[in-house]
């Protein structure tokens, strides 16, 4: 499983980069026109907006498998181990619960606006602006529960009990 996540987050790292390219190269092309042409593209805006929106979340759960995001460490690296394993399962607990949430309000989200289409571009917004939340709602899911799985079958070490790494610490 561990494995099959690392190759998710490769290809949503390569989905990233992508997402970065077409904003880059929409906000460039309508810069352009807009100076020199006094015209520009309706939907580049839309659709570069979008794409950030999936930048960011597709960025969050490469974030959270690599261990990435921001955290204090100083009193749970004070704990015994027993402490830091309760703070580590109170903590994916809480994080999952916040998921749950966060998915629940993306699909209420998706399917109240899946009819709804964007004024410039005419895209279904459910489709592809409140599916991001969905995505990187199932995708953080999987990932939290498998390291609530290593960590409660005693297959992880005790720093792993520390999710938070040192900025060079993580690939």
């Amino acid at each position: 499983m561990e494995r099959l996540i690392d190759l998710y987050c490769r290809l949503l790292r390569v989905a990233i980069a992508i997402c970065l390219a077409a904003m880059v190269l929409l906000v460039f092309t309508n810069v352009v026109l807009r100076y020199l042409f006094n015209s520009g593209i309706a939907t580049s805006e839309e659709l570069s907006r979008w794409l950030l929106v999936w930048l960011t979340f597709l960025g969050a759960i490469v974030a959270l498998r690599q261990h990435a995001h921001l955290g204090v460490d100083t009193l749970v690296r004070a704990l015994p181990p027993r402490g830091k394993l309760i703070c580590f399962v109170l903590s994916y607990l809480l994080m999952l619960y916040v998921d749950a949430l966060l998915t629940l309000g993306s699909w209420k989200q998706a399917v109240l606006t899946f009819g709804d289409s964007a004024p410039a571009s005419g895209i279904s917004v459910g489709l592809f602006f409140y599916s991001s939340g969905l995505v990187f709602g199932v995708s953080a899911a999987v990932i939290l529960l498998v390291d609530l799985v290593r960590v409660l079958s005693g297959s992880a070490s005790e720093e792993d009990l520390i999710p938070v790494k040192e900025s060079d610490e993580h690939t």
